[in-house]
């Protein structure tokens, strides 16, 4: 079982000799997971912080000024809800969608709270995988411009644009060119499209190039990272929360800026000055109501006690591990130590408790994690345990020994079904159990997303805009009186006319399979070269027999646009959704709407007439044949002559 390990990367006591040249540098190594097992050192620090970009990039005085209002006051700024996808220990991770450019490219990015750049694959990029969405293509992006070289950043080889460069303890590397676009954070939330910068990614190497996910979504502290450079513009209060999936739920949600902290939240100190990252102050653990004996200065060891979403796992100083798995042993009653699933690991596992998340508690005792200022956060058996993929009623400890290294590391495991709330502005973390798949509802929040922006698509002007919907997928209400008679949109792809032509049979076909369509109804309405790829109009059209579409079927064809959710295969090129319509049935004339009435009466009329037309040719035949023959007269028969023989 592969793990993913916190996002730190290796400091060497060789490298410290370059640390006052790499200040000026907008590369640095960034926290980032490895894979490792769980005996081997875990906690390593970057060389350096991100420096300082040139602020006028980033942050006007006005916007600097609305910063400072914000959170001076109680004022709620607006924020971006979105969605969680992926699962923590199947994948390793959780990712959200971000929409950059302008029309919106999508791409699935690994959220980090170690991580301070966000980055995905470039078009240019030669060194990049196999991910899950086409690479970004800045020519394709109407609202896109590099970050010029300035003395604030690491300028490319022609000293004209900024470059990133981060390099990872795994051996893997991300590096790119830095640049600003229109990014967008999905329908559900509240706050606008906002200018960013952002990584372009030129090469990957190791995990980051044969993960799945497109990139990573930096949340760390730096000016580089998502929420500074939003809580600079002034866009948003300086906080964001993030809500992980249980066991064997996956999903979950975040949340860009300040929400209302909910009834029963526990709160930690956390003290940017610590550390670089995300810190709480952690002073005591008990297991089953019982403090582990240990010297709470065990949890303040080196970068103190870390929060980490990228990481998988939860890592405890040797001396508060021994005395967990002795605490966490001494508590179970009837189960047995069995072997983990990973020769690899030397997990700790045990067999014999009820297979339901559940029924857990039944088993396994609860542990309590006791902050400096005397609040506890509780936590479930689903936030210390993983589930043994090989032995059914069997579990596995997800803490484990930090090696040699007196840091503590929270992974997400340890936040399953937990509202965690970063809230940078006031210097705390805070902590409330909930069902993260349930987490609107739960907090009494509607679920309407703003409408939809006008990069997202369009509507004809003699069709109607469907609305957002309150709950549900497809997340679009189309009006009752409203019927949707076809759809179109545009699709630009990187292929040349000449070279998709002969593929638009199976572009069809791979289009009305992601759309749960029949090839019939999706029609090639234009073809067009746009240079080095091709621009095509599309239509969707209802099944023969119909009119319009049904209501749910429109609502998922819009949403699946409306969200460039249509994914093909890798052999059409890098493609965009530029923009949809929506149009209402074609006026149909007397003739349209009732000629099939008049055909077939044609055809009943023209069967009726052939039918008594053959009657009468049979009985006039027969009467014309039915004469008396008399006999051959005895006198005209002519005798049969042999054959002769041959005289030669």
């Amino acid at each position: 079982m592969a793990r993913r390990r916190l996002r730190f990367a290796v400091v060497s006591t060789t490298l410290l000799l370059f640390l006052f040249s790499l200040l000026l540098s907008a590369s640095a190594i960034d926290p980032k997971s490895i894979l490792r097992p769980p005996h081997s050192r875990p906690l390593v620090l970057p060389l350096v912080l991100s420096p300082r970009l040139n602020s006028s990039r980033i942050v006007s005085d006005d916007g600097d000024k609305l910063r400072r209002h914000l959170q001076g006051s109680p004022y709620l700024a607006p924020n971006a809800r979105m969605g969680l996808y992926d699962d923590l220990l199947s994948n390793g991770y959780y990712t959200t969608r971000l929409l950059i450019g302008t029309p919106p490219q999508e791409f699935a990015l690994i959220v980090d709270t170690g991580s301070t750049v966000t980055y995905v694959p470039c078009s240019s990029c030669e060194q990049c995988g196999k991910h899950q969405d086409p690479k970004f293509q800045p020519d394709l992006s109407s609202t896109y411009d590099p970050v010029k070289c300035n003395p604030d950043c690491t300028c490319d080889a022609e000293n004209v644009q900024c470059t990133y460069d981060r390099q990872y303890a795994e051996m893997s590397s991300s590096s790119g060119i830095l640049g600003e676009d229109i990014v967008s954070f999905g329908n559900l939330s509240q706050l606008k499209p906002q200018r960013a910068v952002f990584g372009c990614e030129n090469a990957e190497t190791g995990d980051l190039y044969s993960q799945h996910a497109d990139g990573i979504m930096g949340l760390g502290r730096g000016d580089l990272s998502i929420v500074d450079q939003l809580v600079n513009k002034g866009v948003i209060n300086d906080s964001f929360s993030l809500c992980y999936g249980g066991m064997d739920v996956g999903g979950g949600a975040m949340v860009l800026g300040q929400m209302s902290p909910p009834s029963g939240m526990v709160f930690s100190n956390s003290d940017p000055e610590r550390s670089p990252y995300y810190n709480i102050e952690l002073k005591e653990m008990h297991v089953a109501g019982k403090k582990l004996p240990i010297n709470p200065s065990v949890f303040d060891g080196k970068h103190g006690t870390v929060l980490d979403s990228g990481t998988t796992y939860a890592y405890l100083p040797e001396a508060a591990f021994v005395a967990f798995k002795r605490a966490i042993m001494k508590e179970l009653h009837g189960l047995k130590q069995i072997r983990g699933p990973d020769p690899n690991y030397n997990d700790v596992c045990f067999s014999g408790a009820e297979s339901r998340v559940s029924e857990l508690s039944k088993a396994f005792p609860a542990v309590d994690m006791i902050f400096g200022n005397g609040q506890k956060y509780s936590l479930s058996p689903e936030n210390y345990l993983f589930r043994h993929s090989k032995a059914p009623g069997a579990y596995c400890l997800g803490i484990f020994q930090n090696g040699k290294d007196p840091t503590t590391l929270l992974g997400g495991i340890i936040v399953r079904n937990t509202l965690v709330t970063y809230d940078r502005g006031n210097s705390k973390v805070g902590f409330w159990k909930t069902n993260c798949s349930e987490l609107w509802d739960r907090l009494h929040i509607s679920d309407t997303p703003s409408a939809i922006p006008p990069s997202s698509g369009g509507v004809s002007t003699d069709g109607i805009p469907p609305v957002s919907a309150p709950n549900g997928s497809p997340r679009f209400v189309i009006p009752g009186d409203l019927q949707v008679g076809f759809i179109t949109f545009d699709m630009s792809s990187s292929v040349e006319t000449s070279d998709i032509e002969p593929r638009i049979s199976d572009l069809s076909g791979s289009i009305a399979q992601e759309l749960g369509v029949n090839s019939s109804q999706v029609r090639l309405l234009n073809l067009t070269s746009t240079g080095n790829g091709s621009l095509i109009r599309w239509a969707i059209y209802p099944e023969p027999s119909a009119q319009y579409f049904p209501q749910a079927t429109a609502k998922h064809i819009i949403s699946r646009l409306a969200e460039h959710n249509v994914r093909l295969p890798e052999t059409f090129g890098n493609y965009q959704l530029v923009k949809w319509n929506v149009q209402p049935p074609m006026k149909r004339s007397w003739w349209q709407g009732h000629y099939l009435v008049v055909v077939m009466a044609v055809v009943v009329v023209l069967m009726l007439g052939l039918s008594a037309y053959g009657i009468w040719f049979v009985r006039k035949w027969r009467q014309q044949t039915n004469i008396s023959y008399k006999p051959v007269d005895s006198d005209a028969v002519v005798s049969e002559q042999e054959l002769q023989p041959i005289v030669n």
